[in-house]
């Protein structure tokens, strides 16, 4: 696993780059993913707009004004920010000693560093400013196409996705969240996809109204968008080990950290006995006689900690069937032998990667999605099948993911689950009533 990019670079070079300490691959392919939504949904925007499925709006500016006090403010501001925290984790990743997480979420920063950028964006913008400058400020009236506002799109899918996946994953965890309110806020993990779905989406579709957008075709031109970024996202969960893992394979067993074999039912309950701590209070002794708590994650008894058994064929790597996620930026497990550094833990027995196979499921769905894309002609129709897709991929990974349950009428179903059989009901119904209100329009496409 590579937490950050010091430990990619690391493995495949050998090289020990403190700086890099700074950059988290679970928000690299957050980002990647936002990016890669923002560019499908740019051709889809673009290719409603060649057929007259969505029409520009006209707004007046003022062309030709100076910087403003407030434009040069926010800038500095900005830069101040990013510089401050940034260039200070930069300077502080040079030693072993500094925890960059716990840095980047503290009042630390370099006062310099701040003031540097703050300084470099108040001229960039005001270089900017100067050149379009005018003699006399006039007023222009311009035309916004709907792909002119996906930068907006990505910015409010960005903000409002975060907040939503955080208080989801707090609301899911609740006891987690009672025992230290401000820290599981602010901290970097836990983040639910649901939560930021709807959020995000509600979010949008104000903005999209207020903007003039059709609501139903901008959703139908998003629908290939989150399939693709979310899987790209799923990548970031597989390389950083966040804990998005499956059910312990009982088929496999970790016979040394790190290390994943094929073993017996026995063997397999062998090993949970020898790390019986670690499945029914979280906890873990270390080689120094400290014990420590690793996990939320436990059971009542041995026997009742969830597992199934899944032999892979021996042509693919085991560890597309069971991994223990070594380095995980969780530091979930026991102690790996000659490590240093703070992502030093591996699980003690494997679990079914999840991030893997619903990165495999979700880029199936976005080529399905995208080659049916041009052969739905109602409105909104593509989002409902997005919806049920969705819907039924995440439904039948939870079959295999541990995650906290609710008792409703004698059964316990996961958030994800109750929130995955909503979208495919919402989906199907929206499907029906779309398909009887929809009226052709003459000539067309």
């Amino acid at each position: 696993m590579y937490p950050n990019l010091y430990y990619a670079i690391n493995d495949w070079f050998g090289w020990k780059i403190n700086a890099l300490k700074i950059f988290y691959t679970f928000g690299i392919f957050v980002a990647l993913g936002f990016i890669a939504g923002a560019y499908f949904l740019t051709l889809e925007l673009k290719r409603k707009e060649k057929q007259g499925l969505l029409q520009p709006r006209e707004e007046t500016i003022t062309a030709g004004k100076p910087a403003s006090f407030f434009d040069l403010f926010i800038n500095g501001l900005v830069g101040f920010i990013f510089g401050y925290k940034l260039i200070g984790a930069f300077i502080a990743s040079r030693s072993h000693s500094i925890d960059i997480q716990d840095y980047i979420f503290s009042s630390g920063g370099s006062w310099g560093g701040g003031l540097v950028l703050a300084a470099i964006l108040i001229y960039f913008k005001y270089r900017e400013k100067n050149k379009q400058k005018l003699a006399t400020p006039e007023k222009r009236i311009i035309r916004i196409w709907p792909h002119d506002r996906v930068g907006d799109i990505v910015i409010f899918a960005l903000i409002f996705g975060i907040i939503g996946a955080k208080l989801f994953d707090n609301l899911e965890n609740w006891d987690r969240f009672i025992q230290n309110p401000i820290g599981n806020l602010i901290s970097p993990s836990g983040l639910t996809f649901y939560g930021g779905l709807i959020f995000a989406a509600t979010a949008i579709c104000i903005y999209a109204y207020k903007k003039g957008i059709n609501i139903l075709h901008l959703t139908d031109a998003a629908a290939p968008a989150l399939m693709i970024a979310y899987a790209i996202g799923r990548i970031g969960c597989q390389v950083a080990g966040d804990g998005d893992w499956g059910i312990y394979n009982s088929a496999y067993i970790s016979d040394v950290p790190g290390h994943v074999v094929a073993s017996t039912p026995q063997q397999f309950n062998e090993k949970l006995g020898e790390n019986a701590t670690y499945f029914l209070s979280g906890s873990v002794t270390d080689s120094v006689g400290v014990t420590m708590n690793v996990t939320d994650r436990h059971s009542e008894s041995l026997e009742k900690v969830p597992h199934k058994s899944f032999k892979g064929p021996d042509f693919l790597p085991t560890w597309m069937f069971a991994f223990t996620y070594p380095h995980n930026v969780n530091e979930d497990g026991i102690l790996l032998k000659n490590c240093e550094g703070k992502y030093c833990r591996a699980l003690p027995q494997p679990v079914f990667p999840t991030p893997f196979y619903e990165t495999i499921a979700c880029t199936l769905l976005f080529l399905f999605l995208w080659l049916i894309r041009r052969r739905i002609k109602i409105p909104g129709i593509m989002f409902c099948i997005y919806l049920i897709v969705n819907g039924v991929e995440r439904f039948f990974v939870e079959t295999i993911r541990v995650n906290t349950t609710y008792s409703i009428f004698g059964i316990h179903p996961t958030q994800a689950e109750l929130i995955s059989a909503s979208l495919v009901i919402t989906g199907l119904i929206g499907i029906a009533v779309l398909r009887k209100r929809y009226v052709p329009k003459p000539g067309s496409i």
